[in-house]
């Protein structure tokens, strides 16, 4: 492909695509531009397809063609819009009318109401963009958009993953383009360098030095690896990109293959995420047919193309010399370092390795200028971050937010603050191998040092909300159950390190606990941190003393008083009917499954704590709330 082509597929979609961005009052311009009256994007990421979007998008392109609509109004399957929590969400432009939880029977009235006859149908609209004229609330001035930046998902949510010409549309393979033929690869690396952008995967490396120190590397063969591996329990970033814009990652490889001196890359993907696969197997073949992949792209010498290694689900598998052990076909285990990955990586060669975030900012970062991109963020961390916001928050969903952003910020304005009036208690950050941040220190801004100055890590990116019915303990010991789970067991210090921190905390939660217990834990855990092989080991300890650290009252109350403050442990907790609120339904007693509650008819029942299995399901059922957790 030729610069004139390419400048002639962006001019014939840059309209369709940009139009979706324009005011009611240019919607006359739409249709004179774009032929159509009106376009319907539906998110077709895994988030809202399990909650139905396939269903929705069934249901409006059926209305359409039976109400003749279906030449007038585009429907757009794209990529996550961020508010997963609202679900299936489908936006109707150029209004911007955001319709949340989406159904079939509400698109029905959609179609005869909004896009036959005009009428927005505002009960079911995502009703922070209602104002209370019923008139419709720009997406962007709503709390959880209105202090997002969004660069690595700028596309996703716009445009049709599944069309190559919707990325060229908004000056995709431009970048590529520009290296090409205007560039030196020292010159790409020093604009990375400028640009201060660091490695989204967890370390934080500078992206511009790993680049320099792989093309520094003398080599006949290098290559360039995508980590796609998103192993942290309750993370999706990468996942929702490879959905929602999977050219950009491949335009980025194209880059760090031209930079280094490589013609071959992979892109390593856990098997798990099925649409995010499907969807990189279209957009590589579509980068073939067009020419930005294969043999002399745009014209030059240059070659390089990308393959796809699916990943079985190993947690480890993240770790670079892991995953690249696994491409080969071997074991997924890690090697010790020195030498680097870019000294001898994959095959032994020279290579690579980046993750799906990282990869996306790249694009942006060549097409738009290093100085662009570092004008956003802090001193030492440029740019911004995606993170998956779970837990006990109100908005769970996907954000992107300039780094310096606080957590409080993230919490109270973005995630829309913690369901039924509840406090928050702390964010774990950085899964597995990060740490929890107490509700003391919400202030802090998030980027790099910060995060770990409090002894968390900026991770991949989840951020887990936890409100005050949060037992802390008891979340170092589900982190330490996935990590024990997960160790490859290849060094000792992870695998037997990682299975005695897990019978500590059993012995802890369980109420037979000792106070010289908490000596033993912080010993063995620096011991771990000194001596395991890769990073899975040296950080699986950090979930644990950071909540000592933070809460260690926790912890003692475990082992002095042999309770649970949260009430969430159930070796050290018991169920308690308050005679002076029970009416004697027997609601409780004929709904528990081991016959624990007695009592007659119209009188305080009690409960047998000997029977009792503490499955709460006394309490669920009590209409009164007599039932009371000890």
């Amino acid at each position: 492909m030729t610069i004139e082509e390419l400048n002639k597929i962006r001019a014939a979609k840059h309209d369709l695509v940009v139009v979706r961005k324009l005011i009611a009052e240019q919607a006359a311009e739409m249709e004179k531009k774009t032929g159509y009256r009106k376009q319907v994007l539906v998110c077709g990421g895994t988030g809202c397809t399990s909650s139905g979007s396939k269903k929705v998008i069934d249901a409006l392109e059926s209305e359409l063609k039976k109400q003749g609509l279906e030449k007038e109004i585009l429907v757009v399957k794209t990529g996550c819009f961020g508010l997963c929590a609202l679900g299936p969400i489908m936006i109707v432009y150029p209004e911007g009318a955001f319709y949340a939880q989406a159904t079939p029977e509400g698109v029905v009235r959609v179609v005869n109401e909004h896009l036959k006859n005009g009428k927005i149908c505002t009960d079911l609209l995502y009703q922070e963009t209602v104002h209370t004229d019923g008139s419709i609330i720009s997406l962007n001035e709503t709390p959880f958009y209105k202090k997002q930046l969004r660069i690595a998902l700028q596309n996703c949510g716009v445009i049709s993953p599944e069309d190559i010409e919707e990325y060229i549309a908004l000056d995709g393979y431009q970048a590529l383009y520009k290296v090409l033929t205007q560039m030196k690869p020292e010159e790409v690396i020093q604009e990375m360098l400028d640009s201060g952008l660091r490695g989204r995967g967890g370390a934080g490396f500078p992206t511009g030095r790993k680049w320099a120190f792989a093309r520094a590397s003398e080599s006949d063969i290098k290559y360039v690896c995508c980590n796609a591996d998103e192993g942290d329990p309750g993370a999706f970033m990468d996942r929702s990109i490879l959905e929602g814009d999977p050219h950009s990652v491949i335009e980025a490889m194209a880059i760090a293959g031209y930079t280094i001196g490589a013609k071959q890359g992979y892109i390593y993907v856990r098997a798990e995420y099925p649409v995010a696969v499907e969807r990189l197997r279209i957009a590589l073949r579509q980068a073939r047919e067009y020419g930005f992949l294969g043999e002399n792209i745009f014209g030059t010498n240059f070659c390089f193309d990308i393959e796809i290694r699916l990943g079985a689900g190993a947690f480890v598998c993240g770790e670079e010399t892991a995953l690249m052990t696994s491409i080969e076909g071997h074991r997924g285990e890690p090697h010790p370092r020195p030498p680097f990955p870019a000294v001898k990586g994959l095959f032994g060669k020279p290579t690579v390795l980046n993750n799906v975030e990282t990869l996306s900012n790249i694009p942006k970062i060549i097409y738009r200028g290093a100085k662009w991109y570092s004008q956003y963020g802090t001193a030492t961390s440029k740019g911004t971050k995606v993170f998956a916001l779970g837990g006990k928050i109100t908005n769970v969903g996907l954000v992107e937010i300039p780094m310096g952003t606080t957590l409080r910020e993230i919490v109270e304005e973005i995630g829309g603050g913690i369901p039924g009036g509840k406090k928050f208690k702390a964010a774990q950050t950085g899964g597995p191998s990060g740490g929890c941040i107490p509700a003391c220190h919400i202030d802090t801004p998030i980027d790099y040092e910060s995060l770990t100055a409090l002894g968390s890590m900026m991770g991949s990116g989840g951020m887990i909300i936890m409100d005050e019915d949060t037992c802390m303990v008891d979340i170092a010991k589900f982190y330490l159950e996935f990590t024990v789970d997960e160790s490859c067991g290849k060094c000792t210090p992870c695998r037997i390190g990682t299975r005695r921190l897990l019978q500590f905390l059993d012995k802890i939660v369980s109420g037979n606990g000792e106070m010289e217990d908490l000596e033993k834990i912080e010993e063995l855990a620096n011991h771990m941190k000194s001596s395991s092989l890769c990073a899975l080991g040296q950080s699986a300890p950090n979930p644990v003393l950071s909540t000592m650290k933070y809460f260690r009252d926790e912890y003692i109350a475990h082992i002095a008083d042999k309770s649970c403050p949260a009430g969430v442990c159930k070796d050290l907790l018991y169920y308690e009917i308050n005679a002076g609120l029970c009416k004697g339904c027997t609601l409780c007693a004929r709904n528990c499954p081991v016959n624990a509650i007695s009592g007659t008819v119209k009188h305080p029942h009690v409960i047998d704590r000997e029977k009792c299995i503490k499955c709460g399901l006394c309490v669920r059922n009590c209409k009164f709330g007599a039932i009371e957790k000890k």
